[in-house]
């Protein structure tokens, strides 16, 4: 099998206005509220960066500056860490600035969807496969999730959608993808025929739910340059993904991990609480606390 063209870039859609987590995100971008002691961005770059991505592009919108902020030196802050002492918590903040170049931003001047998001990056990811990262989700596992996205691509290349198990009664909250008959699974990666978005009860093809990372090929970006308005009135990546898959190969491959939705309340609570407990310097500390609480 010849070798896959390597996925080097990564589209981060962060325009979005959080609605599910309001008032927080009256003034605070959803991707850059906290999970423990960090933004959730921070958890999503680190992830990206282990899978091997080399160039992020964000794809922002009104209010949305602070992201670039974050990602950038702080210099009255640097140097009064450094003038303390606190050599630790100074290198903690420089190692998540980037590399000359690593990094992208480009503006989407209407909320017109994701899909539409997306192909605002067209021009910077160019010719070759990409991946795209929904930035409030976080995900804990051993192996980097996109990592494992990644793997697959470089054995089946084409497109690939990371997905995970749901329970049956929930299945209708969720997009879920149809695994294809006809090919049989590989491991944790499956052929898919098709994916459909909030399924009746009842009806859904499988359990599996699309859970906020894809690899895919750069052809997807005509398709979204004429793509019309579909779920909500707005440009959805789901529907030029239906359409190139008549054309190209589409797999998806289960999460050997769990997510976290931190663009819900519920979600980022669990998430913090998570992610607390199986951190080494704060675990046993998170759980005497949680238990207090608990009675």
């Amino acid at each position: 099998m010849a070798a896959q063209t390597k996925v080097r870039k990564a589209v981060l859609p962060v325009a979005g206005f959080g609605t599910r987590v309001l008032p927080g995100t009256k003034v605070v971008a959803k991707e850059l509220l906290n999970v423990v002691d960090r933004p959730i961005l921070s958890y999503i770059v680190a992830e990206a960066r282990a899978a091997g991505i080399e160039h992020f592009v964000f794809v922002t919108g009104r209010g949305k500056a602070a992201i670039e902020d974050y990602f950038d030196h702080h210099v009255e802050l640097e140097a009064a860490l450094e003038s303390k002492g606190k050599t630790a918590l100074l290198n903690e903040i420089r190692t998540e600035l980037p590399r000359p170049g690593e990094m992208s931003f480009v503006r989407q001047m209407q909320p017109l969807g994701l899909g539409h998001a997306v192909w605002c990056a067209r021009d910077i990811v160019g010719d070759e496969p990409f991946a795209v990262m929904l930035p409030d989700m976080i995900m804990a596992a051993a192996r980097p999730a996109l990592g494992q996205l990644v793997d697959a691509h470089a054995r089946t290349g084409g497109n690939l959608i990371l997905v995970e198990p749901v329970p049956e009664a929930e299945v209708h909250k969720y997009g879920v993808v149809a695994p294809d008959p006809t090919r049989p699974r590989q491991g944790a990666v499956i052929p898919i025929s098709g994916m459909v978005e909030k399924p009746p009860v009842g009806t859904a093809p499988s359990n599996l739910y699309v859970n906020g990372r894809y690899i895919l090929q750069p052809e997807i970006f005509g398709l979204l340059a004429d793509q019309t308005a579909g779920a909500g009135g707005e440009i959805q990546l789901t529907d030029a993904m239906a359409r190139l898959m008549a054309s190209q190969p589409f797999h998806a491959v289960e999460l050997d991990g769990h997510t976290h939705d931190c663009g819900d309340k519920i979600g980022l609570l669990r998430a913090n609480v998570a992610m607390a407990l199986a951190r080494p310097d704060l675990g046993a500390a998170a759980r005497e606390a949680i238990e207090e609480l608990l009675g």
